[in-house]
């Protein structure tokens, strides 16, 4: 007789049924966690009941879930989330109080008792971090304002899944629970934590390093998955969360030079079990349960939705952003979280919450889960319709600070979006050299900050046409956008285009893929960031090597002037890549600025006659702003004019030679 294996089976049905209605979803360009869910529907107990051990299943979606939040804190760090402490506690703490009350006030009105009132506010306050999560790294938006607001949010909502769980026996009165056992457990889980992390940061980068030296691909990969498990079940031994756990680990790796290695080998894991997490939530749906109580269910998600989208959205208000980034933070975050149904379980134990309470609960859960990957798409347009519809003015949008009204002698300036490193290092430069500039940013203790520092800075959302306005964009020269909102960014510079057509736009952004639209919208330069990340591998590869410095930069020029002209080209078009190596091989550029030291000052180029002694030519040479191109014999060189030199590298070392040698020495000469 064959062998049968029970879990291999139901994991073939699963994946074999996954595959066709992902695939199906994909091609209607709607999201694959809702595939994944509706797959759950169909091959679940009240579906055509394929799956034989559910429970089984479940665990590997707490794997899912465990590897997810281990990759998200690869992408953090300790002191990334120390930054974010305002964000953590100050906003998932008011998130959950005033949503946990909420809830508890209107369940008591209904005629439920107040404990149960208060289990029921803890099962809505928390959201979905595997659904939001997933939902922002598709869209990759995690990195932005309203990505980062929502971890932060999420991740308060983890902590307090302990808590919770050590309150339901309190609130069903049960004998042997008190506030003081709550205490102590509460502070020994947290202690136990704290010494996690300090372990962690101690023992696994040592042996990592030993790991490493091994050079097995293999003993890599199974040791970062022992500890990203192994910190996961420390953890709920503890009291807490498997993905609390895993985050952790993920927060501690992420700190060593090998966490983009790891990000790699993990990927292939967490998307697999990530997808059996979301088809195990449709498992939990009874189709015929919300058949019969439809109205029940459809009443109850538009008030969880509504409600904690309203209450969401006024946190992130009071935390200072901009009312845009907190609507769709709060969109994000307005459904059910799979820990929620942990809680639930515990619930029902402890005569907290009613079989038919349950069913209804569970059937309205796993609807909002169905509807958060749509309210998240569709998050952006919300959110600039809202903000349309106040004025900067109003109560919910209130006065930009440092930026009250327009300043029309501010002409021919640069106005940078964003207060990042990218920001702050242009705005250093421009104001060492004189340039004046406006610096527009959406973190309202940053700007104060900035302010005081004596920064020209203002709060303000660039998406917004009065905010571009009041910083005098159709009289600026170049808007730089150096945000991580990739929506945000193509709506600032389409914006800025309509209202100065002369402005030079120039947009950092993180993925080549998004040059396309860019180029479309109307920016002049675009600096992606994986393209800037390659040409900075090999310029340091070529150095380590002892490659002169001339012919690093020879290679930096040639490589980004293929590059960015193959990446502005229809895919279509074809180059003969060694053609123009070629002819980039063959010459070369160099800006060179003219000292009062430099014997040349107060000759012509006549008189130099740089072409003649060094083969190389003066193309270009900038005075006090003004650019003369193709200078004739009759140019006279002055002090802090900048030429631009054409030829050979050779000949260009010995023009700048001849160029750059002193007074004294020519006298010595």
């Amino acid at each position: 007789m064959p062998h049968s294996i029970p879990l291999l089976e139901d994991l073939l049905i699963l994946l074999l049924c996954s595959v066709p209605v992902a695939f199906l979803f994909n091609r209607l360009r709607l999201p694959a966690i809702i595939g994944f869910i509706i797959t759950g529907v169909l091959i679940g107990p009240s579906g055509l009941g394929l799956i034989g051990d559910t429970a089984a299943i479940e665990v590997l979606a707490e794997i899912g879930v465990v590897l997810l939040l281990f990759t998200i804190g690869l992408e953090f760090s300790l002191r990334h989330i120390l930054e974010m402490r305002r964000l953590v506690f100050g906003g998932g703490g008011l998130q959950v109080v005033i949503t946990t009350l909420l809830v508890a006030v209107v369940a008591w009105a209904l005629g439920r008792a107040v404990s149960q009132s208060i289990f029921f506010g803890f099962l809505f306050a928390l959201s979905s971090t595997a659904i939001v999560l997933r939902s922002y790294i598709d869209r990759l938006e995690i990195d932005t304002p309203h990505g980062r607001a929502a971890v932060g949010i999420l991740l308060f909502q983890d902590l307090c899944i302990v808590p919770m769980m050590l309150l339901v026996p309190i609130l069903s009165g049960k004998e042997g629970a008190s506030a003081v056992n709550i205490a102590l457990t509460l502070g020994a889980a947290l202690g136990a934590v704290a010494v996690i992390i300090l372990a962690a940061r101690i023992i696994i980068p040592r042996a990592l390093y030993y790991i490493v030296r091994l050079r097995s691909s293999e003993v890599f990969i199974i040791f970062i998955v022992l500890v990203s498990l192994g910190t996961s079940w420390l953890t709920s031994q503890m009291g807490l969360s498997l993905a609390l756990g895993a985050f952790i680990a993920g927060l501690v790796l992420s700190e060593s030079e090998y966490s983009h290695q790891i990000v790699a080998d993990i990927l292939p894991f967490r998307e697999v079990f990530n997808s059996v997490f979301f088809v195990s939530i449709g498992m939990l749906l009874s189709v015929k349960f919300l058949a019969a109580n439809a109205l029940t269910v459809l009443a109850l998600v538009i008030a969880l939705t509504v409600g904690k989208t309203i209450v969401a959205l006024l946190v992130t208000r009071l935390l200072g952003h901009s009312l845009r980034v907190s609507t769709m933070t709060a969109l994000g975050i307005a459904q059910v979280g799979e820990f929620s149904f942990i809680l639930a379980k515990a619930g029902i134990g402890q005569g907290l919450l009613a079989e038919s309470d349950y069913q209804i609960f569970l059937a309205a859960s796993v609807l909002s889960m169905m509807a958060a990957p749509f309210l998240i798409n569709a998050a952006p347009r919300i959110g600039y319709w809202v903000q349309s519809k106040l004025s900067p003015d109003s109560l919910f949008e209130p006065s930009l600070i440092g930026l009250a009204s327009e300043d029309r002698s501010r002409r021919g300036h640069v106005v940078i979006v964003g207060y990042g490193l990218n920001g702050r290092n242009l705005s250093k430069v421009l104001r060492r050299v004189g340039i004046p500039y406006l610096v527009l940013e959406l973190n309202a203790e940053t700007v104060r900050q900035a302010l005081a520092q004596g920064e020209s800075i203002s709060y303000g959302d660039s998406t917004r046409r009065e905010v571009l306005h009041r910083a005098d964009l159709e009289s600026a020269r170049i808007l730089v956008v150096a945000i991580s909102d990739p929506i945000a960014t193509r709506r600032t510079a389409a914006i800025a285009r309509e209202m100065n057509p002369d402005i030079h736009i120039i947009v950092r952004t993180r993925y080549v893929s998004e040059l396309a639209d860019l180029y479309d919208l109307g920016a002049d330069q675009i600096i992606p960031e994986e393209f800037e990340t390659s040409v900075e591998i090999f310029s340091r590869v070529l150095r380590e090597y002892g490659v002169a410095r001339q012919a690093i930069q020879r290679e930096v020029e040639s490589i980004r002037k293929e590059g960015y002209q193959l990446l502005r080209l229809p895919v279509e078009t074809r180059i003969e890549m060694t053609d123009i190596a070629g002819i980039l091989e063959s010459a070369s550029t160099e800006a060179l600025s003219i000292e009062p030291d430099f014997s040349a000052v107060g000759r012509t180029l006549g008189e130099m006659e740089v072409r003649k002694a060094t083969g190389a030519t003066v193309i270009a040479a900038v005075r006090s702003g003004t650019t003369f191109i193709n200078p004739g014999p009759e140019f006279e060189l002055a002090a802090q004019d900048i030429i631009v030199l054409l030829g050979s590298p050779e000949a260009i070392e010995r023009a700048v030679e001849k160029i750059s040698s002193t007074k004294i020495a020519s006298s010595r000469g």
